[in-house]
C-alpha cells in the first residue's frame, strides 16, 4: 500500500471513528427530543437572581439556600461574583436574601456548583458546605449560617486530590460528606471535547471525613446531583449522560452498596428529596445537545421530574413541568415546600411556583 493511499485510509478510520463516538454523544444527550410544553400555574420569577440558581437545597422549617453565579466552561457566563442566598418559604413574600460573606473569605473567586446543608443536632447549628470552583478547581468551602445577621461565618476550606472535579455535594456531619466527581481529567480541553466523545463511565462518588478520604462508587458516566434519604440509609446519585438515578446503600465503613436504578428518560442534574414524603425532586435538561450546542434561536428547554415511592419495586417518575427554554433555560435543580416549587437554572433564572394539588404532599 502506497503512503498516499495509507494515509487517506488512516483518515477515513478517524473520521469513522469521530462519527460513531458523536453519534454516541448525541444519542446520550437526547439530541433529537422535543419538549411538550407542561407548566405549572402562578409561575413567577425570584427577585434579584440573574445569573443562575445551580442549586438549592430546602430546611424542614422552609428555609431555601440558593447558589448563585456558577461560572463553568463551555456555558455561557456573565462573569459575576459567585452568591449565596436565603429563601423563606413560610413568608408570602417569597423574597431571596443575599447572605452577606465573611470578610476573611477569598469572596472574588468563589464560584458556587453544589450546595448541601447539615443541622448539627447538639445545638441546631446549620452549616452550608459549597461546592466551588475557584480558577476552575475544585474544593469544598464550609460555613456557618449567621440567623441574627443573615451572613454566613467562614469555617474552612477542604480539599484533596480525589475531590478534583466537584459538582455536588451532601454532608452527613459537621466534618464529612460525599460528593460526586463528573469528570476522569481535569484539563478543560479533555473535559469538554475528549471525554464527552469518549463517552466512558470513568465518574465517581468520594466520601470525605478527616479519618479518611476514598471512592466508594464508580462507574458512572457524570455523575452529578448526589442526596441522602430522609432516614439516612441511602444515597441517591444521579448519572445525567446514563438517564438514571442509582439508590446506594451505607455501611458502617461509610462505603455505599449499588440497591437499584431508576430510568428517568431525561438528562436530570440535581435531586432534592422532600423530608416528610421521601419524594425526590429533579432539575433535568431534557435535551443536553441544546446545551452543547446553546444556539440563542433554539434554547435548551427545562423539566421537573418527581420520583414517588422509591423503596418500592416500580418507582413512579413523572413530569411535573416542562418549558422549551423561552421561560427557563437549563433547569438544574427543583424543591419544594408547602405547595411550592423552587426550579432553578445553571445560569439564567429562577423561577416559583404553584404546584398543582394532584403533586402537593399529603
Amino acid at each position: 500500500m502506497g503512503k498516499l493511499a495509507f494515509i487517506s485510509l488512516l483518515v477515513a478510520v478517524l473520521a469513522a471513528l469521530v462519527g460513531e463516538r458523536i453519534f454516541n454523544l448525541r444519542k446520550r444527550s437526547l439530541a433529537t427530543r422535543e419538549l411538550v410544553q407542561n407548566h405549572l400555574p402562578n409561575c413567577f420569577r425570584l427577585k434579584h437572581i440573574d445569573n443562575g440558581a445551580e442549586d438549592i437545597t430546602i430546611l424542614p422549617d422552609g428555609l431555601a439556600f440558593i447558589s448563585a453565579g456558577l461560572t463553568y466552561p463551555g456555558l455561557p457566563s456573565a462573569n459575576v461574583q459567585g452568591k449565596i442566598f436565603t429563601l423563606d418559604l413560610q413568608d408570602s413574600r417569597i423574597k431571596p436574601v443575599e447572605l452577606r460573606m465573611p470578610r476573611n473569605f477569598d469572596l472574588d473567586s468563589f464560584n458556587p456548583h453544589g450546595i448541601s446543608v447539615y443541622v448539627d443536632p447538639n445545638d441546631d447549628s446549620i452549616y452550608l458546605f459549597v461546592v466551588n470552583h475557584p480558577g476552575h478547581d475544585s474544593q469544598v468551602e464550609v460555613f456557618k449560617y449567621m440567623e441574627e445577621d443573615l451572613s454566613l461565618l467562614y469555617v474552612k476550606t477542604i480539599k484533596h486530590e480525589l475531590l478534583y472535579s466537584l459538582n455536588d455535594i451532601v454532608a452527613v456531619g459537621v466534618d464529612r460528606f460525599y460528593a460526586t466527581n463528573d469528570h476522569y481529567y481535569t484539563s478543560d480541553l479533555f473535559k469538554g471535547l475528549i471525554e464527552p466523545l469518549l463517552g466512558q463511565p470513568w465518574c465517581n462518588v468520594v466520601y470525605y471525613s478527616p479519618e479518611e478520604v476514598k471512592v466508594v462508587s464508580e462507574g458512572y458516566y457524570y455523575a452529578n446531583g448526589i442526596n441522602i434519604s430522609p432516614d439516612k440509609r441511602h444515597i441517591y446519585v444521579m448519572d445525567l449522560l446514563d438517564h438514571k438515578l442509582h439508590v446506594l446503600e451505607r455501611k458502617e465503613d461509610n462505603a455505599l452498596a449499588p440497591v437499584k436504578s431508576v430510568n428517568v428518560g431525561s438528562l436530570c442534574d440535581n435531586i432534592e428529596v422532600d423530608a416528610e414524603t421521601g419524594d425526590l425532586w429533579l432539575g433535568c435538561h431534557p435535551n443536553g445537545w441544546k446545551v452543547f450546542m446553546m444556539d440563542p434561536e433554539n434554547p435548551p428547554g427545562s423539566e421537573v421530574i418527581r420520583i414517588q415511592n422509591i423503596d418500592s419495586e416500580k418507582p413512579e417518575v413523572t413530569q411535573v413541568y416542562a418549558d422549551d427554554g423561552q421561560v427557563i433555560i437549563g433547569s438544574s435543580v427543583a424543591a419544594t415546600y408547602g405547595g411550592k416549587l423552587l426550579i432553578g437554572s445553571v445560569f439564567h433564572k429562577a423561577l416559583c411556583c404553584d404546584l398543582q394539588d394532584d403533586t402537593v404532599s399529603d
